[in-house]
């Protein structure tokens, strides 16, 4: 995907995501498989990203994912003014990079944030419901991640994990190699691209988590 836009001459964004266990507090258990799929993925974007001399927003500094306003209330996704700061950062790399139109959008929020309540309805609603539909697929993944990681850590084999999500990640570069093109010329059209190339996140075995839609996020309703 990301050798087909660039030899079409399209410029490249990119992102790469912060680590979902340390924003939800989990316990170790879950934290380090998350933590450690994470990196592998952000290592992925990041090389593709040079490679094909995309334009990359870094959403991995302490600062961003230690402010509580920028996030919904299910602290996975951003609230209005996260979302607001993310289109700030990317229009200020299209503008250095020659391809922003217009003013860059406003850094404050228009609404008010949504009050406790409002999150703890949601909580117990949406996010309750969430949980129930991820109950067959997603919950039972991250049992097994955390047994993974028990059996490692009694015996004294964690490293060994590390050194697994290593190999992984330098083959899910192999399978997602290519030669890199020439940079894309400026005021071309641009393409947001997914983290990282459905090869590369299929080596990996990370698959897909479907969201939320928190009150206070981009979008309303469910899916």
């Amino acid at each position: 995907m990301y050798a087909t836009f660039a030899a079409q001459g399209t410029a490249l964004l990119t992102a790469c995501l912060p680590d979902p266990g340390a924003m939800l507090r989990l316990p170790g258990l879950l934290a380090h498989p998350l933590a450690r799929r994470q990196r592998s993925v952000n290592a992925v974007v990041h090389a593709l990203s040079e490679r094909y001399d995309a334009l990359h927003v870094h959403l991995t500094e302490r600062q961003w994912l230690a402010d509580r306003a920028m996030w919904s209330a299910d602290r996975l996704h951003p609230g209005e003014r996260g979302h607001r700061l993310l289109a700030v950062r990317v229009h200020r790399l299209l503008a250095d990079a020659g391809l922003a139109a217009g003013a860059p959008p406003a850094g404050e929020p228009e609404l008010p944030p949504p009050s406790r309540g409002t999150k703890v309805r949601w909580l117990a609603t949406e996010g309750t419901a969430w949980v129930l539909r991820r109950s067959t697929d997603l919950l039972p993944q991250l049992l097994v991640l955390a047994g993974r990681e028990a059996a490692h850590r009694a015996c004294g084999t964690s490293a060994r994990l590390d050194a697994q999500a290593a190999v992984a990640t330098a083959e899910a570069l192999a399978t997602a190699g290519a030669a890199s093109p020439a940079a894309p010329p400026t005021g071309t059209p641009v393409a947001a691209l997914p983290l990282a190339s459905a090869a590369a996140v299929a080596a990996l075995g990370v698959g897909a988590a479907p969201g939320l839609t928190p009150p206070g996020s981009a979008r309303r309703g469910r899916r």
